[in-house]
């Protein structure tokens, strides 16, 4: 709304400015009209739509035309006759006046109604009273109900035989503005022996073109023209239909004829039919209504297993295109495509962070309950906790960001992968779905998960990627003694033991000494059982092999460590050296245990707390007259060392002093003697365990290198582990009927095998490494199948259990579903991942990495994975000899070997044959390049397409044109603009010269 100059034929002008010309003039007469700076000039104006002509005079020449759009008109408050038209595009006001105020009344009410916004809503107005008017008669509730989204499948017959080529193009017409929209088109493909075009994808009108019985379809046929202009076409035909024409047929389509422009000649036939799909009741639509054999095929495969509650909390936001394809026998291919996000994109990375930051948490606990550590040992667990702290910080702050962004989407696109908040979550991932259904064939479903190479794009690569960054922090992750968790936990264990048990041992030996005054044997009897109770549980403590190890990492790590400063955390208790410069005693008796370790110490040790133990329980014994009588049961070492004790230690020497001493003198010295020996094995102890917290904590965190490079592996691990869960969960809902597979997930696990196509040049070189690390740490993963509380979307949403290097992925099952799973995995058996990466660039950067660069990364990712692929063969030959796919696997096998040995450039059959290979052991596909848009397209219509040649008998010779089909007007092309608003993909044709051929889009998809 908004005066301006437009491009128009000026005779056409001014003959719509003429008096007596087709159309209404809605008011005209002679006003003054002038602008800023300018005086009021009389002209004759005259009002046509939303266009104001102003000429000279009435029959003169034609002056100005104004355009009424996105302007105001208003009156003159201090002049009741002139009027202001302003525009919002800023261009200079102009005015208007009139002869009197009731003129000038009318001129305001005409030229404010003079705008498409007026039109528009006179149109909702008597929409809104024809709406009103079929309630009153029963038909209301029908026209305004809003139908669910929409699909489609269209033939046009009766013109392949007339032109070369067709293409059809499929609108809706808004019902409030009339204007026709523009949704899909796609060239049509005759088959052999028919005189029929099939329109070669499916026509999904989403929920979002508010789509209601009394909507219409158009449908307009063009003839594309065979010439060297791109897109060039010529108008055929059109038809149109309403929704409620095609609900209301009794046949399972609806045929229209294509009529020329003027509505007179007939150029053809077009048949349209409506295919159900998942979230459709039945009750929608009536079985006169349903569609042929091909379509209730899939509808029958699609609503009773695709709707389930597993699926639902698995996949969302789906986009569906059916297509049909002709077999090498002449029959027909029904092809359901299907892309979907999946709630996991958000939810994974969410539990993930909340188990790091618990980990973390107890980290730090554990680390700051340590007490009398030197200064060295301190500042390790000062280093400790200030790297725990740093990601806690980071990791909360990410994890408040994405609760809220969860709450409305569970996508992120691909401009968005270097978002700082976004980190840990995968980009651009969607699960690519093909359904298949044969004439006389139910539907078999194949599924590849496709999102953004595993990496940190916040970080970006300057210094490489994971690879690279962990390999400089080896030197400094060997000098900490890995200890495992479990080692860990048990050093904690044992510290709290001892804590507790130290004061009961000595609280009971004073009770002793006290009790022994009293003379009263009966009393003492007690207390020295319940001191031998406490000693042998104290002593059993001390036995464990954690500590002899610990004590024995200490000494070596002394003896690689001149510093007076002991591993142990303790000082040496060392004196400065003598006015001679000779080293104190102290440092010699350093230097003396760093030389040499006698491994039998730790034995003696804990051995002399039950040799005092045996020597206090004589004692007593002797004091009360009962040198003779039976002993109560004993430890084996207190069995063993009694005599020895009783004749060689200077306790036993005690015990035969003077019988005229009291009993408290003659037990002093051995209660002496055992807290002695106490003392000494609680400090070796807790310096050994001390030892193993430490190292363990240290291994986890700061010799792993920085917090930076730590969040950059954990957020690389979580867009990975993401995509895993989200395959597994398809692959297990796929096999819940199948015995031999779930007997092959408990038994060998599932393998995992992701494909790249990244270049080894330029950043892509750090993706590759962060990748490469992100899919190794999957090997520390496992799953297991639990039993969920309800059905609710929240209940089946996988949650995570474990440590980092050792996560459980728990996946609920609903509960009907859990009770028909093999004991094994009901009972929590887990389910191992064995992961394989295997990468092939086929972009123009692979091109100069392979002549300039260099392109071991790639060739060294690709031998490894190989050999893991092998090793998984072989358990799963192994255990189950007789599954299905097996016996083909040492002649793929060894193709594979041949492909990555070749080395040749851009080998894309290392690609084909790995996939092939994990669909026949039934593991889960994931495909990867830099955003899942562009490369990724290319290779999963590829796939898609080879599958229906070689498992479907799709006719060779329409092979090709499958492929462009998909890639014209697939589901890929939705992904590209959900990402970048854009349907084409984003290639040069400079770029698609270095691509395989079979991975270059077909003319138009591109740009």
């Amino acid at each position: 709304m908004r005066r301006t100059k437009m491009r128009t034929n000026g005779s056409q002008l001014r003959f719509l400015s003429r008096e007596g010309t087709s159309g209404n003039v809605q008011k005209e007469g002679t006003l003054q009209v002038g602008r800023p700076g300018r005086g009021l000039a009389d002209r004759f104006c005259r009002l046509r739509g939303n266009l104001l002509f102003i000429l000279k005079k009435q029959a003169g020449e034609l002056e100005e035309v104004l355009l009424l759009e996105r302007c105001n008109v208003t009156s003159l408050p201090d002049d009741g006759r002139r009027l202001v038209v302003s525009f919002e595009s800023g261009d200079p006001p102009v005015f208007l006046r009139s002869s009197g105020p009731a003129e000038c009344a009318s001129w305001l009410v005409a030229l404010r109604d003079a705008n498409m916004e007026t039109l528009r809503r006179r149109v909702a107005h008597l929409r809104g009273l024809v709406d009103a008017h079929l309630e009153k008669d029963g038909g209301g509730a029908e026209t305004t109900a809003e139908v669910s989204p929409l699909h489609l499948t269209v033939e046009c017959r009766g013109l392949v035989a007339m032109v070369a080529r067709v293409q059809l193009q499929v609108a809706v017409i808004d019902e409030h503005t009339h204007v026709v929209r523009k949704h899909c088109s796609a060239d049509i493909v005759e088959f052999q022996g028919s005189t029929d075009g099939v329109f070669q994808t499916s026509v999904c009108i989403r929920g979002d073109y508010r789509l209601y019985h009394h909507s219409r379809i158009k449908v307009t046929v063009h003839r594309a023209e065979e010439s060297t202009t791109p897109n060039a076409r010529s108008f055929l035909g059109f038809t149109s239909f309403s929704i409620r024409d095609l609900l209301k047929s009794k046949e399972p389509h609806i045929s229209l004829s294509l009529r020329t422009m003027d509505g007179v000649n007939e150029v053809g036939e077009v048949m349209v039919s409506r295919l159900r799909v998942e979230g459709e009741r039945e009750d929608e639509t009536p079985p006169e209504h349903e569609c042929p054999a091909l379509c209730d095929s899939l509808h029958t495969s699609v609503h009773d297993k695709e709707n389930s509650p597993m699926m639902r909390a698995a996949l969302c936001a789906q986009v569906c295109k059916v297509y049909r394809f002709q077999t090498e026998d002449q029959r027909r291919l029904l092809v359901r495509e299907q892309m979907s996000e999946t709630p996991l994109s958000f939810s994974l990375p969410k539990r993930l962070l909340s188990a790091l930051i618990h980990e973390h948490a107890n980290r730090v606990l554990d680390v700051k309950e340590l007490v009398d550590l030197s200064p060295h040992w301190d500042g390790l667990r000062h280093d400790v906790v200030n790297h725990c702290n740093q990601l806690i910080g980071c990791y909360q702050e990410t994890l408040a960001e994405l609760d809220k962004l969860s709450a409305s989407t569970c996508f992120k696109s691909s401009s968005c992968k270097s978002d700082r908040h976004l980190q840990f979550v995968p980009t651009n991932l969607h699960s690519q779905r093909m359904e298949v259904t044969g004439p006389d064939s139910t539907g078999v479903w194949y599924e590849v998960i496709t999102f953004g190479a595993p990496a940190d794009h916040h970080q970006a690569f300057k210094h490489g990627g994971l690879r690279r960054l962990v390999s400089k922090h080896t030197n400094h992750r060997d000098s900490c003694v890995p200890y495992s968790r479990d080692e860990s936990s048990r050093a904690r264990e044992l510290l709290a033991s001892v804590a507790q048990l130290q004061p009961l041992v000595f609280g009971l030996a004073e009770e002793l000494l006290s009790v022994s005054v009293e003379l009263n044997a009966v009393r003492l009897q007690q207390v020295l059982d319940d001191l031998r109770q406490q000693t042998e549980q104290f002593v059993h403590a001390l036995k464990d092999e954690l500590v002899r190890s610990a004590l024995l990492a200490i000494h070596n790590q002394d003896a690689a460590d001149s510093s007076h400063v002991h591993g142990n955390g303790l000082l040496c208790e060392s004196s400065p050296a003598n006015q001679e410069g000779q080293p104190s005693p102290g440092r010699q008796d350093c230097s003396q245990r760093h030389s040499e370790y006698d491994e039998e110490e730790w034995d003696r040790v804990w051995a002399n707390v039950a040799k005092s133990l045996n020597c206090i329980i004589a004692m007593v014994d002797r004091l009360q007259g009962r040198e003779d009588r039976p002993r109560g049961p004993r430890s084996p070492e207190q069995q063993e060392d009694t005599n020895s004790q009783d004749s060689a230690s200077p306790s036993s020497s005690s015990c035969s002093s003077s019988s005229s001493s009291s009993w408290q003198e003659q037990l002093l010295p051995l209660v002496v003697t055992l807290r002695d020996c106490v003392r000494e094995a609680v400090a070796k102890a807790r310096s050994a365990m001390t030892f193993v917290v430490l190292q363990g904590a240290a291994a986890a965190t700061v010799a792993q290198g920085s917090a930076q490079m730590v969040r950059r592996r954990h957020a690389v691990f979580s867009q990975a582990l993401s995509a895993v869960v989200c395959g597994f969960m398809l692959k297990l809902h796929a096999g819940l009927e199948d015995p031999e597979f779930l007997q092959q997930l408990h038994t060998v696990g599932v393998l995992v095998q992701f494909e790249s196509l990244l270049s080894t040049y330029g950043d892509e070189v750090g993706m590759l490494e962060d990748m490469e690390v992100g899919v190794a740490d999957l090997s520390g993963v496992a799953f297991a199948v639990t039993e969920a509380k309800t059905e609710e979307l929240d209940d089946l949403l996988p949650t995570l259990s474990g440590t980092w290097g050792s996560f459980v992925v728990l996946v609920p099952l609903p509960p009907e579903t859990f009770g028909s799973l093999p004991r094994e995995l009901k009972d929590g058996g887990l389910i191992r991942v064995d992961p394989v990466l295997f990468n092939i660039g086929i972009n123009q950067q692979q091109s100069l990495a392979e002549r300039f660069g260099d392109s071991s990364l790639q060739e060294r990712l690709n031998q490894q994975s190989c050999e893991r692929l092998r090793a998984y063969c072989s358990a799963l030959r192994d255990r189950l000899p007789d599954s299905a796919g097996v016996r083909s696997l040492p002649a793929l096998l060894s193709s594979l070997d041949r492909s990555v040995e070749a080395r040749k450039r851009k080998n894309v059959e290392v690609l084909w044959i790995a996939a092939t290979v994990c669909r026949s052991v039934n593991g889960v596909r994931l495909t990867s390049c830099k955003s899942a848009k562009d490369r990724t397209a290319m290779s999963v219509t590829l796939e898609q397409c080879v599958l229906l040649r070689e498992q479907h008998a799709l006719s060779r010779q329409h092979f090709s044109t499958a492929l462009d089909c998909m890639r014209r007007e697939g589901c890929r092309t939705e992904n590209v603009q959900k990402n970048v608003g854009s349907r084409k993909f984003a290639f040069s044709g400079v770029q698609l010269l270095t691509f395989p051929k079979l991975y270059r889009p077909p003319d138009g998809s591109y740009g």
